[in-house]
């Protein structure tokens, strides 16, 4: 009973910000989504675009956390937008162009390859277009075991790179992998050790 309390305890991941996202080579699309927050930057448009798991909704969830202007639009997952959907964002393009507002956008791809209209599509391209660079195996190394410290947890070199190299390599899925171990490392009472890792992730889908 008490190991299940403790597991209850797991502290939840922290909200979305600018601090902590993990930038790799993502620099200037962060100076550019921060002008953006601040009112600064000039286009009324960005899209960026990059492969699951990358950080497109964690960046976008930044920004708007600290946004300055009010007139900022965020949409996101924009290749699964609707007919109506579609024409709601030509016209807030327009819109914000017209008089002075922004929208930050994202999808999978670049613009011209989005299964939209072709109208919203070269208004996604009219603005600036960053993709979201993915980190390497290095910087991913860093900030998993950043985000285990954060949480209290040890974790050796050993099982880092056996993660790195036997699961779904984005951050999501690594830290839900964290999730696991900790919910396990907490009910076995045991450490996170390599056998531990591969009999938890036994079963999962990663």
């Amino acid at each position: 009973m008490m190991a299940r309390q403790l597991v209850l305890a797991i502290s939840p991941p922290p909200e979305p910000t600018f601090e902590n996202f993990a930038p790799g080579a993502n620099a200037e699309l962060l100076a550019r989504l921060r002008e953006m927050a601040s009112g600064a930057l000039r286009e009324s448009v960005l899209y960026l675009w990059g492969e699951r798991g990358c950080g497109r909704s964690h960046l976008l969830q930044a920004t708007l956390r600290v946004a300055m202007r009010a007139r900022l639009a965020v949409r996101d997952d924009v290749d699964r937008l609707d007919e109506a959907a579609q024409i709601a964002l030509f016209n807030l393009i327009n819109e914000a162009r017209e008089s002075g507002g922004c929208v930050l956008a994202a999808g999978p791809c670049p613009p011209a390859q989005l299964a939209l209209r072709a109208d919203v599509r070269s208004r996604l391209g009219w603005g600036l277009v960053y993709q979201v660079q993915p980190l390497s195996d290095a910087e991913k190394a860093v900030t998993l075991r950043a985000e285990a410290e954060r949480r209290g947890l040890r974790i050796t070199d050993e099982v880092l790179w056996y993660l790195l190299n036997h699961v779904r390599r984005d951050l999501p899925s690594l830290f839900a992998i964290l999730d696991e171990l900790d919910r396990k490392s907490l009910e076995r009472q045991r450490p996170i050790t390599l056998p531990l890792v591969r009999e938890s992730l036994r079963g999962l889908d990663m």
